[in-house]
């Protein structure tokens, strides 16, 4: 596996990333939505700001993670995070986050922070009053086989959840770690 910047890949490889994402998330992006974030992410990366990392195998794109500034390039969102199904739990989501902690750690960077929604119910924190004493929630937070199970193995830890952000009971759970070393 190589890691390399979304520029150098070429026009076939970048069809396959925009596929990736829209199968990974079918419910946000379609085909054509997938593509059009890509070619945006492309634009804003010629103009210096975001990032994007894919890991290649055999000349193709088996994952990729993208990364945004905020707070003067203090915080850098980890967005999006893909990985081929046929791909998934062999390393590949870690070491491009890894990869796009080196970056974001070059460039300033102090946290990386993710938003991971709980859109299938997998978490103890879905359909459930999270405004009624959300820290003894948290305290019992229970990941079972949702992606914050994931970041949690890479040192992020949960900082904040919005309930009802993907419709009643589906909240985003926020997670970061810090990037001082």
């Amino acid at each position: 596996m190589n890691i390399v910047s979304i520029q150098a890949i070429n026009q076939t490889q970048r069809e396959q990333a925009a596929q990736m994402l829209h199968e990974a998330f079918p419910h946000a992006w379609s085909v054509d939505d997938a593509w059009q974030e890509i070619d945006e992410i492309l634009q804003q990366c010629n103009d210096g700001e975001p990032e994007i990392l894919a890991a290649m195998h055999d000349d193709k794109v088996i994952g990729w993670a993208g990364m945004i500034p905020t707070y003067d390039g203090h915080v850098w969102e980890l967005h999006p995070l893909v990985v081929r199904c046929d791909w998934q739990g062999k390393g590949v989501g870690s070491a491009l986050v890894q990869a796009i902690e080196e970056v974001a750690r070059a460039r300033g960077g102090l946290t990386l922070w993710a938003g991971s929604d709980d859109e299938s119910n997998a978490t103890n924190l879905a359909n459930a009053n999270l405004y009624d004493n959300l820290p003894q929630r948290l305290q019992g937070f229970n990941s079972g086989r949702h992606p914050t199970a994931f970041y949690q193995t890479l040192g992020f830890a949960i900082v904040g959840v919005m309930p009802d952000a993907n419709g009643p009971g589906k909240p985003d759970i926020f997670m970061a770690k810090s990037l001082r070393k």
